[in-house]
Parts: structure tokens; sequence; C-alpha cells
């Protein structure tokens, strides 16, 4: 049935709209674990298939990559063929792509069944979130509706080790892509009768140029990115850098002459459009940044396995989940400015607890951290979002869902290169200063640049060494990746404290 996009829809939702919601969600938890679900399968999938490194990099990454790259193409694409229509197609594609992922003969067609995977996932992100404000016209409901979305993509991250770890103890490396399959027929019978149909009605030709171009500057952005949170700023990261940048300003320039832009820049003349973003981005950076510390210091300082630092990655989880869905409640009594403002405040508070972590293990300060950080960033995410979709018109509401989920993706990438890159570089100044004189005397050089290199290798270093000497490294190498992982987090600190002193005077601003 279609729906008009002039329409001012007023009345709340009903069981109808909340069981649409439900089948919204499902996919949403799927394309996030499948980001993580090759954590534990990757030993199962190596010797099964002989990836050389590089194929195992694309193996991993290829999917990301592509959603971040599509999504503001397929945002559009929605918005002007029906997002009903491109969440079907899509949830067909990534079931079908998921297929050929499990039963993959070779490592080359892997990677092509993953960068499927990719498109399709971008599909499915914008649409569901473009959705939710056709289905909960009252504000209160939608904020609702939006909290439980983003509290489903977060659980996705931490659930899919959790899934992937129970399957791989039955079945082989392919078996994680299966669970997509009935989620995704479940969403294709369900979906033409509980979601409507909206899309633009005058969108205008589809520019393709635009979108190649938007894709390519994406693409290009994120591997820089994450190329330069690996290897540091390296030819190849910063080439893919300057290009991303060079094709992204081509991509603004095209969309400012042409009749009908593939994405309408109008959006971001809204002040509230522009801060919204901008603190979606701030929390990936937070929350991406300080993952990729405590996951190693939770498997590497405390010795857990990935399915155990994935349990003890629950918490967190329901301090996300309480977020999120405080986050309707507290907007009742107090402007939803001073509510994004205090989560960020909340959030600068679990992660100066996380920076408190010594070079002694301490699991319950971790821990802590973390469930002050996800209970602050879960109400600011959500209401920056809610923010986003509500500030766009609606027949753009899937463009604007797709910026948001960019910015999103950004911010991650962001995270783990900014933050992550402090930590290296406090790490390798540490350990600059000299290895431990037994180990520095008992290792081969390759060992003695790995261990003065990242955490990891200094682990594995130790692990080659005499009982004294192994111990001697492996407590000079935990105290300096733990005062990178501190200096990262009161990082993270102040960029959450800056963001919550700006968000109330620049959105109060734009009403």
């Amino acid at each position: 049935m279609e729906e008009s996009m002039s329409a001012t829809e007023t009345a709340r939702a009903g069981r109808r709209e909340w069981t649409a919601l439900a089948a919204l969600v499902l996919p949403t938890l799927i394309i996030a674990m499948d980001l993580v679900v090759l954590i534990l399968a990757t030993p199962a999938l190596s010797a099964a298939l002989q990836p050389s490194g590089t194929q195992l990099l694309w193996i991993t990454d290829v999917y990301g990559f592509l959603i971040a790259g599509s999504l503001v193409t397929m945002g559009t694409l929605g918005d002007r063929i029906g997002r009903r229509r491109l969440l079907l197609v899509g949830a067909a594609a990534f079931g079908v792509a998921s297929l050929l992922a499990a039963y993959a003969p070779t490592a080359e067609l892997l990677i092509a069944a993953r960068a499927l995977q990719g498109i399709a996932g971008a599909t499915l992100m914008p649409s569901t979130l473009s959705l939710l404000r056709s289905l909960f016209a009252d504000e209160a409901q939608r904020r609702f509706a939006i909290g439980l979305w983003v509290t489903t993509f977060s659980a996705g991250t931490v659930v899919g080790p959790l899934v992937a770890g129970v399957l791989l103890q039955h079945f082989w490396w392919g078996s994680v892509f299966l669970l997509n399959l009935p989620v995704m027929a479940v969403l294709l019978v369900v979906g033409p009768r509980l979601l409507p149909e909206v899309r633009d009605p005058a969108p205008g030709r589809f520019d393709l140029p635009g979108a190649a171009l938007s894709v390519v500057a994406m693409l290009a952005l994120i591997y820089g990115v994450k190329r330069a949170a690996e290897y540091g700023a390296d030819p190849g990261a910063l080439v893919a850098l300057v290009a991303g940048a060079v094709v992204g300003a081509l991509f603004v320039r095209r969309q400012r002459r042409i009749a009908h832009p593939l994405l309408d820049l109008g959006l971001f003349r809204s002040v509230a459009f522009r801060t919204s973003v901008l603190i979606n981005i701030a929390i990936g950076v937070m929350l991406a940044g300080i993952f990729l510390f405590v996951a190693q210091y939770l498997q590497l300082v405390l010795g857990m396995t990935p399915l155990e630092a994935g349990l003890w990655l629950i918490p967190p989880t329901a301090g996300i989940i309480a977020g999120s869905l405080l986050a309707p409640v507290l907007v009742q009594r107090i402007p939803a400015p001073h509510v994004v403002s205090g989560g960020l405040v909340v959030a600068a508070v679990g992660l100066a607890v996380i920076a408190q972590v010594g070079a002694e293990p301490n699991l319950a300060l971790v821990t802590a951290g973390m469930v002050v950080l996800g209970i602050g960033a879960a109400p600011a995410s959500t209401l920056s979002v809610d923010l986003i979709i509500g500030s766009a018109p609606p027949e753009r509401a899937g463009s604007a869902s797709a910026v948001s989920e960019t910015g999103n993706e950004l911010g991650n990438a962001l995270g783990i290169a900014l933050l992550g890159s402090i930590g290296v570089a406090v790490y390798r100044a540490t350990m600059a200063d000299g290895l431990p004189v037994a180990a520095a005397a008992r290792l081969a050089p390759p060992d003695a640049a790995a261990a003065a290199d990242t955490v990891a290798g200094a682990y594995d270093a130790a692990a080659r060494l005499p009982e004294a000497a192994g111990a001697e490294l492996v407590q000079v190498a935990t105290a300096a990746f733990v005062r990178g992982m501190q200096l990262s987090a009161w990082t993270g600190a102040a960029l959450a404290v800056a963001a919550a002193l700006a968000a109330p005077v620049l959105l109060r601003a734009s009403r």
C-alpha cells in the first residue's frame, strides 16, 4: 500500500507497526553479526581454503568496506524506487550471498560472496532505519523504536562471536553464514504484508556517475584510514586518503550543479542535522577506538579466548540497551539537547574509569568503565540518529538514514585509526627505550622487532623465551600497552566532553 509522502500522520503506532519493527531489527542484528562472525572462524577457514595473507584481509574487510562505500547510493536509491522494495531485494541478495559464502570452495569466491554481502547489507541498513520514520509518526514512539534499532546493531557485534563459537563447535566454518538465511526468509515473507511502501514522489533522474563517485570516495577514505591505523601513514594510506578526498570533492561539486542530486546537500544547511551527524561520528570514534583496546586487554593481558571475551562484553551491551531504552523516557522531562549532552558526559566518565586501569590485571574496572560508557553513549546515539532522521524532509529519509550510517561507519574507522594510533605510538615509544636485558639477549632480531612493534608480538616472543625472561618481557609490554590505552581513553573522554559542551548550544540554536 502506497503511503503519501506529504501526509502528516499523527496517530500512534499499534500492534501492526510494532510487529513490523521486529521484522526490521532482525536484519539489522544479522548485518552487525556478519561484521564479526569470522573472528572465530578464521583458523578453520584458513585451514580449509588456504588463503594468502592479502586474501585473508580482504575476506574480513571487504564486507565492511562495501557497506560503508555503498550506503549513500543505496539510501537515495530507496527514496526513488521504494524503501520496502529495496529492502526486500537486498534481503534476497543477502541470503544468496550468505549461501555462496557458506559453501565457497576457494578464497577468491569467498571474497566475491562477502563483497556481494556488503552491497546487499548497504541496501538493508538505510531502508530499515528510514522505514521507522514512516511506521512511527509519534515522536516518542519513534525515539523508542530507534533506540531498539541502535541497541540491536550494537548487540549484533557482541552476539556474533558467541553464536559463531557455538556453531563452530559442531559444524564447519561456513555454518556461521547460514544463520542469515531464515532471518532473510522471514523478512521476505512478512515484509510485503507489514511494511508500507514509501518513496519520493518526484525523484528525478538517478545520478549514476554521482553514485560511482560516492562509492569510490568512501571506499578510498575508509581503506586509507584503516591502513593508516594498521601500518601508519605509509604511501599506500596517503594515496588512498588523497584519492578519497579528491573524488569526494568532485562528488560534492557534481551534487551542487546537477538538477537531481544523488545526495541533497541542502540537508547539511540544518544545524541540527550537521551537529547530529558530527555527534554520531564522535560516538563511533569513542566506542570503536576503546573497544579495540579492551578486546586486546581481555584476550592478551587477561588471557581470555575470543568466546570468553565476548561473554564479558555482554554487561556493556546491557548498558547500551538500558541507555537506549532510557532515552525516550528522559526526553519526556528533559530537552533532547540536554539528554544528548548528559549522555556524552556519562560516556566521558566511563572512559575516565577505563583510564584508571593499571599494569595489574583489573577486569572489574574495565567492565565497569565499559558499562558506564555504554549507558552514556546509547541515549546520545539514539537521539542523534532521531534528530538526523527527524530534521530531514520525509521524502529524503532514506538519504538522511544513509548519511547517519555513513557517519557511524566513518566514526568507527576514525576511532580505530586515531585512538589506535595514539596507543601504538605510546607503546612503541615506551618499548623503544629498550627491551628487558634478558629478553633482548635471547630474542632473534625479527622477534625483538615484533615485540617492540605490538603487544601481541611481545606476547608471542615471550612464549619462546625461558620463563623468567618471558615474564619480564610480558610485564614491560603490558605496562607499555596499558599506558597507550590510558592515553587513548583520556583522549576519548576529552572528545566526549567537547561534544557535550557543544551539543546543547548548537542543537538548541537550531530549534
